[in-house]
């Protein structure tokens, strides 16, 4: 029904429902950014050849959510993204002054995502949010790799 409203808002114009669409789950993700969010999943991923290792811990409001096929997705998604680009730090908040990193290396959710480019891991969290509608948060990760 979603689909239809914004298609009927925006005169049968696809791209503009689309944005419709978008601007709606951006909205309701910031309605769900103040819940709890204690439940979740660990996820764990080992790049081919073993000389790379990431667990994320994703938490969402529910174990329910926690065993969805797009939850789950999400949560391997991101531990792909840390073993790709090495984040330092999951959001802006947490990196110390005296850092002098360029945020949209040094952050995971400001870094574009490396299945499409065109969107963030700030995006592809949201979009989540808005399929499952709970809140989803990056709590922490670890990445190993073997020095040569």
């Amino acid at each position: 029904m979603e689909c239809k409203k914004a298609l009927i808002k925006a005169e049968a114009n696809l791209e503009k429902a689309a944005d419709i669409l978008k601007q709606q789950g951006l909205a309701l993700a910031e309605k769900k950014a103040t819940r709890v969010a204690t439940d979740g999943v660990i996820e764990a991923y080992i790049h081919p050849g073993g000389r790379i290792g990431v667990l994320v811990e994703v938490n969402c409001e529910t174990d329910f959510v926690a065993r969805t096929k797009e939850f789950k997705e999400l949560a391997h998604n991101v531990a792909l993204q840390i073993a790709a680009m090495a984040p330092q730090f999951i959001s802006p908040d947490e990196v110390p002054p005296d850092v002098n990193s360029e945020p949209q290396v040094a952050c995971l959710l400001l870094q574009p995502f490396i299945k499409d480019n065109n969107k963030t891991i700030q995006d592809i969290i949201n979009e989540t949010i808005a399929k499952v509608g709970e809140n989803i948060k990056v709590q922490r990760f670890a990445r190993f790799e073997l020095s040569y």
